[in-house]
């Protein structure tokens, strides 16, 4: 009897344990949202809503400021924001933000702590598919005050030419962004 107990107690347990980690996990993926819809221009729009725990002002910081921007999405950012301006950033901490591998967004209109809008330039391993759409891509970014404390950001990437083989990328897109997202997340959250 005792020892049925005993089992019965570390069953309640693991169980327990398990509803906890799926409740975690299931709040991860409430704060992270991703769709892919076709417009009738025959063009795809990627939407990405995130949810965090943190004032309107740090969200904004952490996206356009170059301390906030290599927190989070890449370890070397450089962030001039202002129309005409840019963010430049590098996974490569090695070479900085000289060379090939930096990323280049052009700012192109903000309203602080409302929206920004970036278009990026397509670098030279970019894949064909998406060079062809380089003019045309955009992100809009929009940032709202859910409460004191919270923050909701709505990410419109626009201007894909809707293709089989775009379509086959944006598995990795989502992955990809879903990691970034989820390190924005942990950086302001922390």
């Amino acid at each position: 009897m005792k020892n049925t107990l005993l089992q019965l107690s570390f069953v309640a347990v693991l169980l327990a344990a398990c509803v906890f980690t799926a409740s975690a996990a299931d709040e991860a993926e409430q704060k992270i949202a991703h769709s892919v819809e076709r417009t009738p221009e025959g063009q795809l729009t990627v939407t990405e809503i995130i949810v965090i725990d943190a004032p309107i002002a740090e969200v904004w910081d952490a996206y356009t400021t170059s301390q906030g921007y290599a927190s989070w999405a890449a370890p070397v950012a450089e962030a001039d924001v202002r129309p005409g301006g840019t963010i430049r950033a590098s996974y490569d901490p090695e070479h900085g933000l000289e060379g090939e591998h930096v990323i280049t967004l052009h700012v192109v209109n903000y309203v602080p702590q409302r929206l920004l809008t970036l278009r990026t330039d397509a670098g030279e391993n970019w894949p064909d598919v998406l060079k062809k759409d380089a003019d045309n891509l955009y992100n809009v970014i929009l940032f709202d005050s859910l409460a004191p404390g919270r923050t909701r950001v709505t990410s419109y990437a626009l201007g894909y030419t809707d293709s089989p083989e775009l379509r086959r990328m944006m598995g990795f897109f989502e992955q990809q962004n879903r990691g970034l997202y989820e390190r924005l997340i942990a950086y302001l959250e922390g």
